[in-house]
């Protein structure tokens, strides 16, 4: 077995493990830094709307040896608007000027032609009214809000409402650092960032409930045991299911990197860079949402249940009295043959999330006692 298959075993198992949960406080900082710095690029640079959005025209020559910079000075001087002009990897040029209507476009059309050297019938032009692009927005805006109801509803029927409004935080997190970085980059926003956004809330739900799935699983009549607080359990059950999430967030990292630093940095597509950058950053944003920001969210709201409460105060009382004897009750799971005995309850030594203690040692009871130290196998 590969050495990350074994981590990700002992990992599954509670042998080893990192304490998210009880290190929240420092990535709640870390995200509220994050995403007050996305804020701030938002509201100072704001975001580079795409001509679907706020209107105007798009003209693709043919190859031209004529520099990106030198035909923006030609698209303003021609149409007196600002333009953004790409390289296309066929040598052509995509030149955008927003706020143009049709009965100005054919004479940006016939300047821009006389300045580029080329034939005017060889220029692609393209037209987008603002109408259109409100519509755009206005539709853009509506699926997102369904997306996030329905989101909660499907999460508060299958898990609890508490998990639903981690999942929410964890989401809204990670569309405010994807726009954030777009209005930092200055990438355009266009549907195709509208579709990247969209395909990242997907994945960044997929690793929640995967954790999720298990935290219900593992915390189910939870009440009626002494071994393990809410908190230790949900980080077993991040821990558990870490390498699975890595593993997913790296596969699906490296094809959209290929699309954005292949596909737009070199071949210069520009819908490639709308697409790739949005799935990107949301993906990366994602896999950080689900295991430092959503899980330890919903161990903070479940903690404040009075029933909760109650357990962690009895499980300190009983590891309080262990201590007092000088036995351990935070000890790693041993290892034992499926034809072991289930040990009983009161003498089994629990895994403990976070870092782990040396392996638990036969305790002092049954020793020098003049009876069996352990149950007769």
């Amino acid at each position: 077995m590969s050495k990350l298959g074994t981590l990700g075993a002992r990992l599954h198992r509670g042998e080893i493990g990192y304490d998210f949960v009880g290190k929240r406080k420092i990535w709640y900082a870390v995200s509220i830094l994050i995403t007050i710095t996305a804020i701030l690029g938002l509201a100072v640079r704001g975001l580079n709307m795409g001509i679907e959005f706020q209107g105007g025209a798009v003209f693709t020559t043919e190859r031209t040896s004529i520099s990106v910079s030198q035909a923006e000075t030609y698209a303003e001087e021609a149409s007196g608007h600002d333009a953004i002009v790409q390289k296309l990897g066929n040598g052509g040029l995509r030149i955008q000027v927003a706020g143009v209507d049709t009965s100005k476009s054919d004479q940006i059309k016939q300047q821009l032609a006389k300045d580029l050297k080329v034939d005017s019938e060889k220029i692609a032009a393209d037209l987008v009214g603002p109408s259109w692009g409100d519509q755009v927005a206005n539709k853009a805006w509506q699926g997102l809000a369904i997306f996030m109801v329905l989101v909660v509803i499907y999460l508060a029927i299958a898990f609890e409402w508490r998990m639903a409004a981690a999942a929410l935080v964890a989401l809204i997190h990670d569309i405010t650092i994807t726009v954030g970085v777009y209005a930092l980059v200055g990438f355009e926003v266009t549907p195709g960032t509208v579709i990247g956004l969209l395909t990242i809330l997907g994945y960044s739900l997929y690793d929640t409930v995967v954790v999720f799935d298990s935290l219900k699983e593992q915390t189910k009549d939870i009440t009626k045991q002494t071994r393990y607080t809410y908190s230790e359990i949900a980080d077993r059950s991040i821990n558990g299911t870490l390498v699975r999430s890595i593993n997913t967030t790296v596969v699906a990292l490296l094809p959209v990197a290929g699309l954005l630093f292949i596909g737009g940095g070199v071949l210069g597509a520009g819908m490639l860079n709308d697409i790739s950058l949005s799935l990107f950053v949301g993906l990366a944003a994602g896999a950080y949402s689900s295991i430092f920001i959503a899980t330890p969210l919903v161990a903070d709201l479940k903690e404040r249940e009075p029933q909760i409460k109650a357990l962690r105060k009895r499980i300190r009382a009983k590891r309080a009295a262990a201590a007092a004897k000088g036995e351990s009750l935070e000890a790693p799971v041993v290892e034992r043959s499926y034809d072991d005995e289930e040990p009983d309850d009161d003498d089994a030594t629990p895994a403990v999330v976070g870092p782990r203690a040396q392996r638990a040692q036969p305790s002092s009871r049954g020793r020098g006692r003049g009876r069996p130290s352990g149950k007769r196998r």
